[in-house]
């Protein structure tokens, strides 16, 4: 979700970072994510086609898959890519409403995000910076009311620089977030609700940030953890400007298209429409069994999708305590939706966020101008909320303090969908520590990729590539 307070300068910008931008965010990406690409000859992928054998298959098509497939592919490694949809990309993708491309998932990167930094440069991705506000609604203990971006910006930012005070000492490595473990033991207890009672602060403050808690975290700031969004503030540099700057720019030609550009460079054997049932290590081999009754079998695996759907597949042996935890208590939220509301010119280019419980719709922002109006891309965790019912919508933006005259809503419900189970990832209290660093370990054979649990941007795409470069490296024996 792309920060209210954003004060960016002219949108629609479309432009790729510089060589040396990406040069210094690359010095911190795996060795492997340089590796040189073997030639896939026809006769190879014409073998493995037929039906194998395989060195690797990877489960989940998503970021975090298809990176560890081309990484594998790399070394040389016959691959079979298995996706339960009858697409590619996982938890992103990109579909076209009100006459323009949107991202019904994942969207926003960042240059100093250094995995998909790598990914950005290695593919030559051109970037668009999102549309800048006239005016930001906020609530405050008499309603919502106007402010101007600049004064949006230094009111919120007064106040997460209070809720995230002391995380330069506790994330002081954000890339190792476990480097000061001896900290976080009590720290990582605590939920945003915790942290925001602490803090006594005034309703009229509390108001300017308990709506991103609250949404960020699921619905409630008791359910998510304060170390994982103050984890995000520190990876973004400790400072409001670097966490608004986080989701300020997005591929101008989609998500998909990096993804293409990836699997064109690896060009595994890709199966869509083939959920998996259940994997078994028998130790020399892994068989991963279709829902369809259809068996594969391969030396290793990767299961590349999201924890939350860890439940749904029979492991044989049993998973590992830490991921067998992880997949019973979720990491993803399990209501989420991202909408896109096309509404008739009037209101104009504005942000809003709502107060936690306000409005089914905390937060929303212009995306782009239409022929007819304008199209605004809005999140919401309240699963009693209707994106087909107009009326509801409209109802839920006018308790932001705005008034749109919609024409269409496009949403995806992500926690109802059967292969995400959930939205953005977001950890709850005790997660970290307790979970950590056991859930990047391996079962036997098989090897774990989920942006779910990254080191690093955990729920961003340069997470989910963090993840399926060490899955890689775990497959191929070099860590």
């Amino acid at each position: 979700m792309r920060h209210l307070n954003d004060t960016s300068a002219e949108a629609t910008t479309s432009r790729r970072p510089s060589r040396r931008t990406l040069l210094k965010a690359i010095g911190g990406t795996a060795a492997l994510a340089a590796a040189p690409v073997l030639a896939a000859g026809a006769a190879g992928a014409a073998g493995a086609a037929e039906g194998g054998p395989y060195d690797v298959i990877v489960i989940g098509a998503g970021f975090a898959g298809i990176t560890a497939t081309r990484e594998l592919r790399a070394r040389g490694k016959r691959v079979l890519l298995l996706e339960a949809r009858g697409r590619v990309g996982g938890r992103t993708y990109v579909d076209t409403f009100g006459g323009h491309q949107v991202e019904m998932g994942g969207t926003w990167v960042e240059t100093t995000q250094p995995h998909i930094a790598a990914e950005l440069m290695r593919y030559d991705i051109a970037l668009t910076e999102e549309h800048p506000v006239d005016r930001v609604l906020l609530p405050t203990p008499s309603g919502p009311k106007e402010f101007t971006p600049e004064d949006a910006f230094n009111r919120t930012g007064a106040v997460l620089e209070k809720l995230f005070d002391g995380s330069r000492q506790y994330f002081e490595r954000p890339f190792e977030p476990l480097y000061r473990s001896d900290l976080l033991q009590s720290l990582d207890r605590l939920s945003l609700r915790d942290r925001l009672n602490q803090l006594g602060l005034t309703a009229e403050e509390e108001l300017l940030v308990n709506g991103q808690t609250a949404i960020y975290s699921g619905g409630s700031s008791k359910q998510g953890a304060l170390t994982m969004l103050s984890h995000w503030w520190s990876l973004a540099g400790w400072s409001n400007q670097g966490w608004a700057d986080t989701q300020r720019w997005r591929m101008t030609n989609g998500t998909s298209g990096l993804l293409d550009a990836m699997l064109a460079e690896a060009k595994p054997v890709l199966r869509l429409n083939s959920p998996v049932a259940s994997v078994t290590d028998t130790g020399s081999l892994v068989y991963v069994t279709l829902k369809s009754g259809v068996r594969y079998s391969a030396t290793r695996a990767v299961v590349a999708v999201p924890v939350n759907v860890w439940p749904t597949i029979k492991f044989s042996p049993s998973l590992p305590a830490a991921h067998t935890t992880a997949g019973a208590q979720g990491i993803a939220v399990p209501n989420a939706y991202k909408m896109f509301i096309h509404a008739k010119a009037g209101a104009g280019k504005f942000s809003a966020q709502g107060a936690e419980g306000g409005s089914p719709i905390p937060m929303l922002m212009p995306f782009k101008e239409t022929s007819q109006g304008l199209l605004y891309v809005a999140f919401s965790t309240d699963p009693t909320l209707d994106p087909a019912d107009k009326a509801q919508v409209a109802s839920a933006v006018r308790r932001l303090g705005a008034e749109l005259d919609i024409i269409e809503v496009r949403a995806h419900d992500w926690g109802r969908d059967p292969y995400a189970r959930g939205g953005w990832a977001f950890r709850k209290p005790g997660q970290l520590t307790s979970l950590y660093p056991s859930i990047h370990n391996t079962s036997g054979r098989v090897a774990f990729a989920s942006g779910d649990v990254a080191n690093g941007w955990s729920g961003f795409l340069d997470g989910a590539v963090e993840s399926g470069l060490r899955a890689a490296r775990q497959t191929l024996g070099l860590e």
